[in-house]
């Protein structure tokens, strides 16, 4: 069997490589090794930054509906969640904060139903 070379597959990997870390500061755009190093870094932190944004908007929807849920006359966050699911209510948090932030006449009604 004949002798395959790999040059124009190795020049494709290493032109995908530099062109994903194109905008990346000094030597890690430039050059193959510390560019592919920055890439792996990058996706590792991608990965785990997504699973961190969940956490993060679901802690922002709490502070904004503890604050809409006290000017309301409830007592705090969670007493408010926990007459809220007795009563049956299929709304989540992020619908509740929207509703808080941005119409607040339609969540001060819901709180009212709330008791």
């Amino acid at each position: 069997m004949t002798r395959i070379k790999g040059g124009v597959m190795a020049q494709k990997r290493r032109k995908n490589i530099l062109e994903r870390a194109k905008g990346y500061r000094g030597v890690r755009s430039k050059k193959e090794r510390y560019a592919h190093e920055a890439l792996m870094r990058a996706g590792r932190y991608a990965f785990a930054h997504r699973r961190d944004k969940k956490t993060d908007f679901r802690q922002l929807w709490i502070v904004r509906l503890n604050a809409a849920v006290r000017e309301n006359g409830h007592t705090s966050y969670s007493t408010f969640i926990a007459k809220l699911k007795k009563t049956g209510f299929q709304l989540d948090r992020k619908v509740l904060a929207t509703f808080a932030a941005d119409h607040p006449a339609i969540f001060s009604r819901i709180a009212k139903q709330i008791v």
